[in-house]
C-alpha cells in the first residue's frame, strides 16, 4: 500500500496492523533528547520546530552523509524511549510514528485516542533505508549532533503498520499463533 503525506486522520482509520507499506513525502525525525526539548516547549508555551498535525516522526539519529550522500546510514532506533513523550505529541495532531520495539499501554491509548499508527522500519537494513531518504536539512536543535530534529523527504520508504489506531498490535497477535 502507498501512503503519501500529510497522513491524515482518514488515511490513519484506514491502515490496519500487518499492512506494509510504501511512505513518500516529508517526514521530521526526533529522538530522545528532541522530544525532551519540544515537550519542555509546549509546556512554556512556545512554538515547536514543526507542527505535528498529520505529521510522521522517524525515530532515527543518522550517521553523517559520507560526500555526495543525502544522509548516512539511517536505521530506527528503539520507540521505548520515546514513550513518555509520544501520547503528548499525539495529543498536538501526530499521526504516525516509526521505529522499532514495543511501545507501552500508555502509548497504545494514546493511538487509539487521538488516532495515530506505529510503523516499523527494518532493524539492521540502515543502509537500504537511506536509499530511500532524497533529501534532509536540520530544522532545530543542531546542538545535539545525530538527535537534531530533521525534516526528511522520503520515497517509497518501506515499514510495516505494527499498531493500528484500533489498538491491534502485531507484536501480541502474531504471538498468540504460535502459543501451543
Amino acid at each position: 500500500m502507498e501512503i503519501k503525506t500529510p497522513l491524515t486522520k482518514e488515511k490513519v482509520r484506514e491502515l490496519k496492523a500487518g499492512d506494509i507499506v510504501k511512505i513518500t513525502g516529508y517526514i521530521f525525525t526526533a529522538r530522545d533528547a528532541a522530544h525532551k526539548r519540544m515537550t519542555e516547549a509546549v509546556q512554556k508555551g512556545e512554538k515547536l520546530p514543526f507542527d505535528p498535525e498529520d505529521q510522521i516522526i522517524y525515530y532515527v539519529g543518522p550517521t553523517p552523509a559520507k560526500p555526495g550522500e543525502v544522509i548516512g546510514s539511517a536505521g530506527p532506533t528503539t520507540s521505548g524511549r520515546m514513550d513518555a513523550y509520544a501520547p503528548k505529541m499525539m495529543e498536538l495532531g501526530l499521526t504516525g510514528m516509526i521505529g522499532k520495539g514495543k511501545r507501552s499501554i500508555d502509548v497504545k491509548e494514546a493511538m487509539k485516542n487521538y488516532g495515530a499508527v506505529y510503523f516499523a522500519a527494518t532493524g539492521g537494513a540502515a543502509a537500504l533505508i537511506s536509499s530511500h531518504i532524497k533529501e534532509a536539512e536540520i530544522i532545530a536543535y543542531e546542538d545535539l549532533g545525530t538527535e537534531a530534529v530533521r525534516r526528511l523527504y522520503i520515497e517509497d520508504f518501506p515499514a510495516v503498520v505494527v499498531i493500528d489506531s484500533f489498538g491491534n498490535d502485531l507484536y501480541e497477535t502474531e504471538k498468540l499463533k504460535y502459543r501451543g
